[in-house]
């Protein structure tokens, strides 16, 4: 089932720019839309926020462990 969506004229014009020949709006968003999905995925996964560096965890896990 298709739907509508109302744009600019210049909204248009750069959807197009990301376009290849023959391909439909639809096709165009489709893989606009999944690399954007894949760059928010790869920013979390690479978020440093709440983390430690390697040798800091390791040396916390020695003093744990050797208690």
């Amino acid at each position: 089932m298709n739907t509508t969506i109302s744009i600019s004229k210049e909204t248009k014009e750069q959807i197009i720019q990301f376009g290849n020949k023959g391909e439909t709006y639809d096709k165009i968003l489709e893989r606009i839309l999944g690399s954007l999905k894949e760059r928010q995925i790869q920013e979390i996964l690479m978020d440093e926020r709440g983390t430690i560096p390697i040798k800091e965890a390791l040396d916390r896990a020695k003093k744990r462990w050797l208690k």
